[in-house]
């Protein structure tokens, strides 16, 4: 076993969107930075992301989805800021398109639900118009004549991933962020629990050509589906996240931009249009743990369905067949924040909305990181033990600010 003979402040377990905006966010506070990243940067689950910014369009009934809620309303607000620093950073553009969302009822089945949803929006005072298929055309006339109602989401954006992680690796890189890829980490280090504290993360143990140490004080664990392989950690003090498979149907128009102008939402899929004519199509969700295969029936299913609201989707290009690996939790929220031991960090499990959640997710972490935690009442809807038995609590309620904050 090797050992490296630099030692970072912060370690970030992970190279996609959430650990790339975090390990950027804590460079420019100037903090020394290692991204372990178990395969090529960027190259994850968040590199075949639609990347839509939607909050009022994926808002879900039931406590846990009001809580998300809170979350990307919060993370919708900072995109804006947050895109431009990243572009003034990497001196490239991440398409940030602020476009709305069109939600599309097919039948008179969909239709009544559709009501249902824009009540729901109306009773928690989000901005949501409803239109007729008539209006509903007249935005979008690419939309097929049998359309029943519509509802227009004004506020939701959407972004390209690919755009926003080419921006991110080069932020990171210019300002000094250490990126290591084929670097899979298999442990976290700590020490033994002494009387009066708890045991205190010491680095981590990677597979890299060779088992090697990489000693730390800080590790955020923003592994995605992965953190369930990590070893290290006693049973109180991990998280539950499964793979949620979803496949995605990259398209593009040689004809260019314009079929539509923002995205589409039908039924459990989507249709979101980038801005050099290029359109992502997808939306299964398949507990199907690690299997990357796209599957001929699941894509036939969303061009079918794609087909009957947009009939000119069946005129475009198949350019790329792709599938992802969400990280889901029991309630499919997020796990941000201080873990059971000292100086571990988690940013995980956000589902179907890494994208949204970047910025709100490394603010969060770096908040928590300074001894901001009894100060953002955010963390408490993505607290790390809300899964764990009393012991794990009364562990992670034990800690003071300060304890996460020290290096």
């Amino acid at each position: 076993m090797s050992s490296d003979s630099s030692s970072p402040e912060l370690i970030v377990v992970g190279g996609g969107v959430i650990g790339l905006s975090i390990a950027w966010r804590a460079r420019e506070r100037g903090m020394s930075v290692t991204v372990l990243e178990r395969g090529v940067t960027g190259r994850g689950t968040s590199h075949v992301a639609a990347g839509m910014l939607a909050p009022v369009a994926e808002v879900e009934f039931g406590e846990a989805g009001r809580r998300i809620l809170e979350l990307a309303l919060r993370s919708a607000e900072l995109w804006p800021a947050f895109a431009a620093a990243l572009e003034a950073a990497a001196g490239a553009q991440v398409q940030l398109m602020r476009t709305g969302t069109l939600l599309v009822a097919r039948d008179e089945d969909e239709a009544r639900e559709l009501e249902r949803q824009i009540a729901f929006r109306d009773s928690l005072g989000l901005r949501a118009e409803r239109l007729r298929p008539s209006e509903a055309r007249a935005r979008e006339p690419a939309l097929a004549p049998t359309v029943r109602l519509a509802m227009q989401a004004p506020d939701d954006s959407s972004v390209d991933p690919r755009l926003v992680l080419a921006a991110l690796r080069r932020a990171c890189e210019s300002s000094g962020v250490h990126l290591r890829e084929h670097a899979r980490v298999v442990r976290i280090e700590s020490d033994s629990a002494r009387r009066g504290r708890r045991a205190r993360v010491t680095g981590v143990t990677i597979d890299s050509d060779g088992i090697e140490f990489v000693p730390g004080g800080l590790v955020v664990v923003a592994a995605g589906t992965w953190v369930e392989q990590i070893a290290g950690l006693p049973a109180e003090a991990r998280v539950p996240v499964r793979p949620v498979k979803g496949q995605i149907v990259r398209l593009r128009d040689p004809d260019g931009p314009g079929l539509l102008s923002g995205s589409v939402r039908f039924g459990h899929g989507y249709l979101v249009p980038r801005a050099d004519g290029r359109y992502i199509l997808g939306g299964t969700m398949e507990e199907r743990g690690f299997d990357t295969q796209p599957t001929a029936g699941a894509i036939h299913e969303v061009l079918r369905e794609a087909h009957e609201l947009v009939p000119a989707v069946s005129e475009l290009e198949i350019e790329e067949l792709s599938v992802g690996l969400r990280p889901g939790t029991p309630d499919n929220a997020p796990v941000i924040g201080p873990g059971a031991l000292e100086g571990l960090m988690w940013a995980t499990g956000h589902y179907r909305n890494g994208v949204l959640l970047a910025p709100l997710t490394a603010e969060l972490v770096l908040g928590a990181l300074a001894g901001g935690v009894p100060a953002n009442p955010l963390l408490a809807a993505c607290a790390p033990d809300r899964f764990a038995g009393p012991s794990a609590r009364s562990l992670t309620e034990s800690a003071t600010p300060s304890e996460a904050a020290v290096s």
